[in-house]
């Protein structure tokens, strides 16, 4: 009996962990972000894939700033990029954002911070057509910092995203 017991503990710790990793919903919806790489939740497979749905159940946040690619005062709706980190339970030190024409650019784990980038799937309100920097939009609130104001941040907002590969 007790190696029964024995038996079926040791069962129950092994399932325990694949189920704890697949615990975020699958999209319903079309997917607008997949999330691959060193990331501990995941739904597909080895990725975290997200429909707008899904988004927006992780607390968005609203923005008001200007930005270099629009005119006068914007306001972007997302998701912080630290939260969905947070969700997907990345360990890497950057990130690879990818955009659906295949550009791409490195955010370091440091612009993962509260007050930092949102991935944003709203601008004034409306979601954003890929005609128009969406459907996903990576955005500082560059009004809020001037450390947000430089070359190197212009750089990282990186719009028409679709994929987010974290890196060791």
């Amino acid at each position: 009996m007790t190696g029964l017991s024995s038996v079926s503990l040791l069962a129950l710790v092994l399932l325990s962990g694949p189920l704890a990793a697949q615990d975020l919903a699958r999209p319903e919806g079309d997917v607008l972000l997949t999330v691959t790489g060193a990331i501990g939740v995941t739904n597909d497979g080895d990725a975290a894939a997200f429909d707008r749905a899904m988004l927006e159940e992780l607390d968005p946040v609203t923005i008001e700033t200007t930005t270099i690619w629009t005119d006068g005062v914007q306001t972007f709706t997302g998701v912080p990029l630290d939260r969905l980190m947070d969700v997907v339970g990345a360990t890497g030190t950057s990130v690879d954002a990818t955009a659906i024409n295949d550009y791409s650019v490195a955010i370091p784990a440091s612009d993962w911070v509260d007050g930092g980038p949102i991935v944003a799937f709203l601008n004034n309100g409306e979601p954003m057509s890929v005609r128009d920097k969406g459907p996903l939009w990576i955005v500082w609130p560059f009004d809020d910092n001037p450390a947000f104001q430089t070359e190197t941040i212009y750089s990282r907002s990186i719009w028409q995203l679709d994929r987010i590969e974290v890196l060791d």
